[in-house]
């Protein structure tokens, strides 16, 4: 498919299977769990953010994962989980949107800067 030839277009797929894989996280700890939002929020976002390291290697930007790109892949995450807390924080506590899609929210706000971001990180 030509339209998968654009790393940005294999970085929003990627970034939308990872908001799937953190959303079912977060609600299995919020909802079900009864676990605090803001816990966790920040808990689905480390389970999505191991996935999505290899997700970003191998589909994304086509390179081979090593250690060195894995213990630096999270600083292109640092602005990404700062960013989309405090977004959740206002919506929740400011906005008064229902926790359960706060985040979903949030997370829209952090993807051009993220694959900024990544593409320095991994390309390297």
């Amino acid at each position: 498919m030509k339209q998968l030839d654009n790393e940005f277009t294999r970085f929003v797929l990627v970034g939308g299977m990872n908001t799937l894989n953190y959303y079912a996280a977060y609600l299995l700890l919020h909802v079900v769990l009864s676990v605090p939002y803001m816990v966790a929020h920040i808990t689905g976002f480390f389970i999505s953010f191991v996935i999505s390291f290899f997700l970003n290697t191998y589909f994304t930007y086509q390179v081979r994962p090593t250690w060195k790109k894995f213990f630096q892949f999270p600083l292109t995450q640092v602005v990404n989980v700062g960013a989309s807390s405090v977004f959740a924080y206002i919506f929740v506590e400011w906005l008064d949107i229902n926790s359960t899609i706060a985040p979903l929210g949030a997370v829209i706000f952090t993807i051009p800067i993220t694959f900024i971001v990544t593409g320095k990180i991994l390309k390297r």
